[in-house]
């Protein structure tokens, strides 16, 4: 009984620290997408910015 209790135990702590890399590789992938957004957004807004100078 006990053996069963820590096998059930051992796995549940393998299953959590799957997970845990999971999300982590997960958050690192979306980090990297949202960074590249903001530097497209940038420099949209850079460039309307200097267009719209020029046309002052």
């Amino acid at each position: 009984m006990l053996e069963e209790e820590a096998q059930v135990s051992a796995e549940m702590i393998l299953i959590i620290g799957a997970l845990l890399v999971i999300v982590i590789v997960v958050g690192v992938y979306v980090r990297s997408i949202a960074e590249t957004i903001a530097g497209n957004i940038t420099d949209v807004i850079n460039a309307a910015r200097d267009s719209t100078i020029q046309k002052l």
